[in-house]
């Protein structure tokens, strides 16, 4: 799949390094600013999630207005289940009524929960915890991935097939993560000046399908010449697949609910490098 591509779009967090630790100081940092009375929840409740013991997971959206778990069709972004916070289903009727549309991601309301980042923030907001506190959490989480306190992983064998990828194909950084984030990873990781474009700020998955048709068009490139590479299924998975590209999945379990005929699953990026 990549070896025909003629253009590599990659994630960041949870693709060109693959370490956790950094999600549990964010879920720390978030329990400290939820009511004292709560805190014990706050850690009950993750817990939980982590082990797969909670309605919401990887892939889910959460509903902040009404606090329930939605399960979405990642093409259509149809509502396909809703889940109460404590694990009771919805009436298949009350879905339909409630949610007659595709949902619209936004931090307003819909947290798609892509990845690893969006487990504590919406176990957080489920506790009342402020936009403003969980931000500064996030904040202070970034900052110490920049100290050499904390250790980055380096997947085996990226570096050189970026650099013989960067010969053939153009490479593109596609990520939510901020500018100065970005340059600081990518220097921890060993990555710098590899891809030809970095775009910070995405805001994906609300302006992914826009980031894909400027790429298509700035470079004059067929949706079938592009790979796009990522862990977020809502983010950069379902909109390249629904674009006509190809993508490959970075999933460490290996299981996958999403099957479609131009989609690679794989548990770590090394799995392609060689």
């Amino acid at each position: 799949m990549i070896e025909q591509a003629k253009c590599l779009i990659f994630d960041l967090d949870g693709t060109l390094y693959e370490d956790v630790a950094h999600f549990q100081l964010y879920a720390d940092l978030l329990q400290q600013q939820v009511n004292q009375k709560h805190q014990n929840d706050f850690e009950y409740d993750y817990k939980n999630i982590l082990k797969g013991e909670h309605p919401l997971k990887v892939g889910t959206v959460y509903d902040m207005k009404s606090d329930t778990i939605i399960a979405v069709d990642p093409f259509t972004n149809k509502v396909k289940t809703v889940t109460s916070w404590e694990g009771e289903d919805w009436l298949q009727e009350r879905v339909e009524m409630v949610y007659p549309d595709y949902i619209q991601y936004g931090f307003e309301r819909m947290i798609a929960i892509g990845d690893g980042w969006w487990l504590p923030f919406a176990v957080a907001m489920h506790y009342g915890v402020g936009m403003e506190e969980a931000r500064e959490c996030y904040d202070q989480t970034k900052e110490y991935m920049t100290t050499e306190a904390f250790e980055m992983s380096k997947t085996k064998g990226l570096k050189a097939a970026l650099e013989q990828w960067r010969k053939e194909k153009l490479l593109i950084l596609l990520t939510n993560s901020e500018s100065q984030d970005v340059e600081n990873i990518l220097d921890r990781i060993g990555l710098t000046n590899l891809f030809h474009h970095t775009i910070p700020s995405a805001y994906k998955p609300q302006k992914t399908a826009l980031h894909y048709e400027s790429i298509l068009k700035r470079h004059q490139l067929e949706p079938s010449q592009i790979v796009s590479i990522g862990d977020n299924i809502l983010n950069e998975i379902a909109p390249a697949l629904r674009k006509g590209m190809k993508a490959v999945l970075v999933q460490p379990t290996g299981e996958v609910e999403l099957k479609h005929p131009d989609l690679q699953v794989v548990t770590t990026l090394a799995d392609v490098c060689s």
